[in-house]
């Protein structure tokens, strides 16, 4: 009886990618070689990617697709003003990473230049920017530009700055179950929309001393 062949897809590629670089503790020296490695021709892997560059930034992509499908199953996420939308989704990436931490880890530390790093965040970036413009409620845009007309952009922007903060925290933590990001999380978040608001001042001193908490005792 003849074998039934694996199906080779989008998501089976990026699986045993992930799987390679964590069995082998290096990328694959060529397309080829991860092709023949996991008994698949070489054609199919470019029906999917140009390169292997192109997976290692299509599994960051996945995680942000997969948050989003996830917190979007939940019956009351619609009814969420902007802040709630935003610790939801935080919360929900930082689990996934967190279940995939080893890879996370080995990937996002790969070179000294934190510049060739970020380069695999990139479709992450344009997904999460798609993300905020989509949750961004008329509330957020008016109390945006009473402070200090800042456009769309400028709030996308902003949220992924404080998106990279965040994951590099996640990065640096040892703490058990990560429950420091998840402090940092709530802090940053309500900091950042209380910027908006007339009295910011006490959640911003909050956050500022869990930042310099953490900073002198990891010294």
């Amino acid at each position: 009886m003849a074998t039934k062949k694996t199906t080779i897809t989008r998501d089976k590629i990026v699986s045993m990618y992930m799987k390679y670089r964590l069995e082998n503790n290096e990328k694959p020296r060529s397309v080829y070689q991860f092709a023949k490695t996991n008994g698949f021709d070489e054609t199919i892997f470019y029906t999917f990617f140009g390169t292997i560059e192109s997976v290692e930034k299509e599994i960051f992509k996945m995680f942000l697709e997969k948050t989003v499908e996830l917190i979007q199953k939940d019956p009351a996420y619609e009814a969420y003003d902007m802040k709630s939308k935003m610790l939801s989704f935080y919360f929900t990436f930082f689990e996934l990473l967190s279940a995939n931490r080893s890879y996370v880890v080995m990937s996002l530390k790969e070179h000294q230049n934190q510049l060739k790093n970020l380069m695999q965040l990139s479709n992450l970036r344009i997904g999460f920017k798609n993300y905020i413009s989509e949750i961004i409620s008329d509330e957020v845009r008016v109390q945006y530009e009473k402070l200090q007309n800042i456009q769309e952009k400028a709030i996308q922007e902003t949220a992924w700055i404080q998106l990279l903060m965040t994951l590099k925290f996640w990065l640096d933590d040892e703490s058990p179950a990560f429950e420091k990001t998840d402090i940092y999380i709530e802090k940053s978040v309500k900091a950042t929309f209380e910027l908006m608001n007339i009295a910011p001042i006490e959640s911003l001193i909050d956050f500022g001393k869990f930042i310099f908490k953490e900073k002198i005792h990891n010294k």
